[in-house]
Parts: structure tokens; sequence; C-alpha cells
């Protein structure tokens, strides 16, 4: 006989557990339609926005190669880039403080991994059938019809694979284009590699990884518990209401439905027992294969899919509904003294983020509404700091790129600002295409004087002469031998 050091040192560790291929019950339900509702949002915007147009040109568009991003009727610049860290940093603290709230809300209905993972069930479950169809059919040996149905299966998720990274290279590449050129095989290297690229990536993912994702590949699983606390509402099975659990005979569920209408007293069948009738539906509908019944798990999305199979269960039974919701912990602590939880909006963590997105908002906006479309960088000349002219004056050369951050032509007037005497030689106005930048030479003089050496600050200073006010103001050093 074995002692219990040698068994334990025979014990096999598993890190990872296969679970084989998840083929989830589908089931209707108020959480399964606001999902669906997610899907049908996210996708109308994702493949939509792309063929808006505004004035004459995509609505929407990363254009690298000119290095600027169409927002409608917004244009923005490389040197709109704190812009960008702003609105990134809100939107995490966004994310944060939905989390705060509800737990991985995000993940189980706006997540890109879980509605494109939604979209190919769907194909799925129209092409092989039902969940016992599809697992029948898994199981089946190879035959015409097996091959059939999974060739068709996948030359439809291949479709959409393939829509989807021609959409989403169109953010960043005329679409208009794009699609002309995908049809013609003239894609270019770029475009080719990442309409390729991303549709493969997306028909592994939502097509094979699926909850593999959600449980093993996502950071987001891993840290959210960092974000929650016993007052953060996840969907949650309300153990001290449903345990023991176990079947149902028909005479207690009679008695328990004849309770729940007010028809009898009492329902003393079904006092000793909970009202979980372990029929399992909640492990069925899981897109992630978990028991929540087992308590709060990283694998857990928060979709409310076990909610909806749950309290259909609960409705056929006579009972009431809510076995398995959306609680917090301490709504659910079986302690008679567990205080109630807080307002979502008093809760110290709840505050913080809701905070920092206000913060960051604000900063985004204020940054927005005070932007200046206009930028001026200034060059000296490097292959002489100064030089001496025949009538005795000393000259500095620059060189000026100013930006026109409008889609429309300007005219910008030159002004310096610093020691008397200093002044531009030539024009002082100058114009501007739309949407470029211009390089402008600049020569500033002084008059010599035996008196003054060295490097004197000056201002340059760049004023619209037309549209609305524009002012650019750079400073720079005006040289003296």
């Amino acid at each position: 006989m074995q002692s219990a050091s040698t068994r334990a040192a025979g014990a096999r560790i598993e890190f990872y557990r296969k679970t084989g291929k998840l083929h989830p019950r589908t089931v209707t339900g108020r959480y399964n339609s606001l999902r669906w509702a997610m899907v049908w949002l996210t996708q109308l915007v994702f493949y939509g926005t792309g063929w808006l147009r505004w004035d004459g040109r995509q609505a929407v568009l990363f254009d690298i190669a000119e290095r600027k991003f169409y927002l409608f009727g917004l244009v923005l610049w490389p040197q709109d880039a704190l812009l960008l860290a702003v609105l990134l940093i809100a939107s995490a603290s966004a994310l944060f403080f939905a989390t705060a709230l509800a737990g991985r809300v995000f993940c189980g209905f706006a997540c890109p991994q879980t509605v494109y993972t939604a979209i190919f069930r769907w194909v799925e479950a129209k092409v092989e059938g039902d969940h016992l169809a599809r697992l029948r059919l898994d199981q089946a040996p190879a035959s015409a019809r097996k091959l059939a149905l999974k060739a068709a299966k996948h030359v439809l998720w291949l479709a959409i694979a393939l829509w989807t990274g021609l959409t989403f290279v169109g953010y960043f590449s005329p679409i208009g284009d794009l699609l002309p050129r995908l049809l013609a095989t003239e894609l270019g290297p770029w475009e080719g590699f990442w309409v390729y690229g991303y549709a493969a990536f997306t028909y592994l993912q939502a097509g094979f990884a699926r909850e593999m994702v959600c449980l093993h590949m996502c950071p987001y699983a891993r840290f959210q518990g960092v974000m929650v606390d016993a007052e953060t509402h996840n969907v949650a099975y309300d153990s001290a209401r449903g345990e023991p659990r176990g079947t149902l005979g028909r005479k207690q569920a009679a008695s328990l439905k004849r309770a729940a209408n007010g028809t009898a007293a009492a329902a003393t069948a079904g006092a000793a027992q909970g009202d979980c009738v372990d029929c399992g539906l909640c492990v069925q509908v899981c897109p992630s294969g978990i028991d929540i019944r087992a308590g709060l798990q990283y694998g857990c999305i928060n979709c409310g899919l076990c909610i909806d199979a749950c309290d259909e269960v609960m409705g056929r039974i006579g009972a009431p509904t809510g076995l398995i919701r959306f609680a917090a912990e301490r709504t659910l602590a079986a302690a008679a003294k567990a205080p109630a939880p807080r307002p979502a909006l008093r809760r110290p963590r709840v505050q913080a983020y809701l905070a920092l997105m206000a913060i960051f908002t604000a900063a985004g906006a204020g940054l927005l509404a005070t932007r200046t479309p206009l930028a001026v960088d200034v060059l000296r000349d490097r292959q002489a700091l100064s030089r001496l002219t025949t009538d005795g004056r000393i000259e500095n050369d620059y060189t000026l790129k100013v930006a026109n951050m409008l889609e429309q032509p300007r005219r910008f007037r030159l002004r310096v600002d610093g020691p008397a005497g200093v002044h531009l030689t030539g024009a002082d106005s100058f114009d501007v295409p739309a949407g470029s930048v211009r390089p402008l030479p600049v020569t500033l003089s002084s008059a010599a004087d035996p008196e003054v050496r060295g490097a004197h600050p000056i201002r340059l200073i760049v004023e619209a002469l037309d549209g609305a006010p524009a002012r650019a103001v750079e400073q720079t050093a005006f040289i003296l031998p």
C-alpha cells in the first residue's frame, strides 16, 4: 500500500485541462437579446463607418501615407498625438469603471472576441444544426454529407473573416479603392499582408480558439481581480437558496407551483431541497464551459446566458427567478449580519475610476477645443551660425516648416519678437496649401555691434491672415559673432 507521501510524489499536476470542443446550447432571454443587440450595434459601426463619405472623402480614415487622421470634419496630425494618449487613458478608465461595477461585462457583450465567436457560432448552427446535431456530426464517421456541411461552414467563415480583414485595412487605406484592387489581386505588400493576416486571425480566433482566448490567452481575465471587490455585481449563483440541489418529481414541481401562485399554504415537499433542480442548463449554455454554481471564476465573461437558462427553468417549475443573477458577493453572503452593499457610486474604487475617466475626458475635450490648426517648427542653418554681409550687417538663416492643418489654403504672416535691430529680410507674408507643410527659408538681419556678442533669444510668430484665428510662437536664438 502506498504511503501518502508516495502518492503525493506520483501525483500529476495539471496546468491545463483539455475540455474538448464546446457546443453551447442556444437560449433565449433578455441577456441573450441584449448580447445580440450589441453584436448588431458594434458590427454596424465597424462595417458601415468605413463606407461613410464626408466632403468628398472617406469620413473616418487613418491615412498613414499622408500621416493624417480624418474623423468626419476633424483632421488630426502627428502633432496631435497627445489627444490619442488622453483618449486611450480615458478609455482604459471607462473599462476599469465598468469592471468595478459589473466584472467582465465588457467581455460578455462588447469584446471583439465574444462578438465574432457569437457570429461564427450562429453560422455553425445555421449550417450544422443545434448543439446536439453539431455534437453528433463531430462524432460521426467521415461521409459526403459531413464533408459538405463542414466545407460550407468554413467557406462562410472565411468569407466573413476576409470581409473583416478588408474592413479593418479600409480604415488605413481608402476602402473604396481597396475592394477593386482586392478583386483584381493588385493589393500592395502591406495591404495584402494585413487584409489576409487579419482575416486569418479572425478565422482562427473565432472559429477555433473561441473560449480558450477568454480562459487562457486574454490578460484581462487575469488582472480583473484587482478591480473588483465584494460589492461588484457579477453573475452569481445563490447557493443559500439553491442548495441542496436535486431533481424534482412531478408532485413536488406541482406543489411548488401551487405555492408560488398562492393556492397552497406551503410546499412541504420541496422544503428539504433547494431550488436548483440540477438540470445543468447553466453549464450547457455557457460559452466558456464553466459551472457558475462552483462560484466566481476568471473564465466567466458575465454574458448572462446562464441567467436566461435558469430563469426559464424556474418559470417552468413555478419557483421565483433570480437563482442565478447579477449580484454582489456581499449580497449573497449567508451571514445574517453581513452589511448591505453600498450604492455603486459611493464605493471608493468606483469613484476613483469615475474621477479618472472624467478628468481625462475633460482634458481631451479641452485640448480639442483649444487646438490650433497651425504648427511651426524652426530649424537653424547648420552650415553657418551667422554671416557678415558686404554692408556690415549680421544675418542668420533659418528654415520654418509651417503646417496648415486645415483642408483649405491659408495665408500667414511672420513677425519677429526680439532685441531691437533684429528684423526679417524679405516678404513677411506667405501662402500654405490646404493640409500641407511648407518649408519656408527665413533670413533675419541685425546691425553689427562690437559691444554685443553671443546668442540672443528671439521669438518667431506666425499668424493667420484669413479664416479662423490661428497663431503659433516658436523660440530660437539669433547668433552674433
